[in-house]
């Protein structure tokens, strides 16, 4: 039972028995992550004070402009997560392929592998927006002992074990679930310990914000700028509040705890959508079903599509759970 005020060690302890692969590994993975986490957050706040903002002068696999903190946050999960020899594999948004690690016998012998994005909305940092690491965790598919395979990172939504997000803003929150429900951990920086401040979170069934980024309104979908109309519209609901950062994780959190719809659908721009399948969508995904929310492609469940890569990108509408059945009803009304 979630007791608020708990520290996040004696949380991940406690409730070990719930998770159905309960060996002790899965809790590891879970503290590496956090430690992980504090080390960029304590970067994120020297933003500003030390060179650790701006570009790196790298351009990463998705064609982006990698930031400083991008490199670091990166470099700082796959460090934390090789060194304590809990995964198989990392698969990063950073990184071209997955990286594949060995046991401490030398044997491959672990059964967990992790997708991550490790500093979602980077290009925000210098202007002191909120961003945020997003995780999942599989168990891999392929013989254990074996070097970790593709295929393991290739697995549909509904086969994580786990998923969460840190959010490095006015407080710094970890997120995550492990499929019993959603719980979030507020860092207490004097003692550097996550607190279990906001159990069993939940997405209200309806909410009043939409989060878009309007500016590519001419290049969405029919069914997409129908649906924005719809929200605009003066009725007793209606309008709702148009708030978007730019940020996936600030934007999820808090549609989540306010009740909201995020949409970042195709376009004529980026006819595949922009968001990662793997390491951006399905954690999130997870997250929103696990605390009573919905995530579509337009069209149907994002935990039930199948990647076929490991950088794949899709259009994703994520939140409240009648908000999202409504504008999947816009999108009926359309072709794919």
């Amino acid at each position: 039972m979630a007791t608020k005020n708990q520290s996040l060690g004696e949380f991940i302890i406690e409730n070990q028995s719930d998770f159905q692969y309960s060996s002790g590994e899965l809790s590891r993975l879970i503290n590496s992550i956090r430690l992980a986490a504090k080390m960029v957050n304590h970067e994120v706040n020297k933003a500003g004070l030390v060179d650790i903002t701006g570009s790196a002068g790298e351009i990463n696999t998705q064609g982006e402009d990698q930031q400083k903190l991008d490199v670091f946050a990166n470099d700082t999960f796959i460090r934390t997560l090789t060194n304590r020899q809990i995964v198989c594999g990392i698969a990063s948004e950073e990184n071209d392929d997955f990286i594949t690690i060995e046991g401490e016998r030398k044997d491959h012998g672990n059964k967990y592998v992790v997708a991550m994005d490790p500093l979602d909305g980077s290009s925000n940092i210098d202007v002191n927006v909120s961003v945020g690491t997003i995780f999942s965790i599989y168990r891999r598919v392929t013989p254990v002992g074996t070097p970790v395979q593709l295929e393991d990172f290739l697995q549909p939504g509904n086969m994580q074990v786990a998923a969460g997000y840190i959010i490095y803003g006015t407080s710094t929150m970890l997120v995550y679930t492990t499929g019993n429900g959603v719980n979030g951990f507020t860092l207490n920086p004097s003692l550097g310990t996550y607190y279990l401040s906001h159990p069993n979170m939940t997405f209200p069934e309806n909410g009043t914000i939409y989060s878009v980024n309007e500016g590519n309104y001419v290049h969405f979908p029919q069914g997409v700028k129908d649906y924005i109309k719809y929200c605009q519209q003066e009725e007793s609901d209606r309008p709702y509040t148009s708030r978007y950062i730019g940020s996936l994780v600030s934007d999820i959190h808090r549609n989540m705890i306010k009740g909201g719809i995020y949409m970042y659908p195709k376009s004529s721009k980026a006819v595949d959508g922009k968001l990662r399948l793997l390491y951006e969508c399905n954690p999130m995904a997870f997250i929103a079903e696990q605390a009573g929310g919905k995530a579509s492609d337009g069209y149907q469940r994002i935990m039930d599509l199948k990647p076929n890569e490991l950088h794949q990108r899709v259009p994703f509408f994520c939140g409240s759970k009648n908000m999202v059945d409504k504008a999947e009803e816009f999108m009926s009304k359309y072709p794919r």
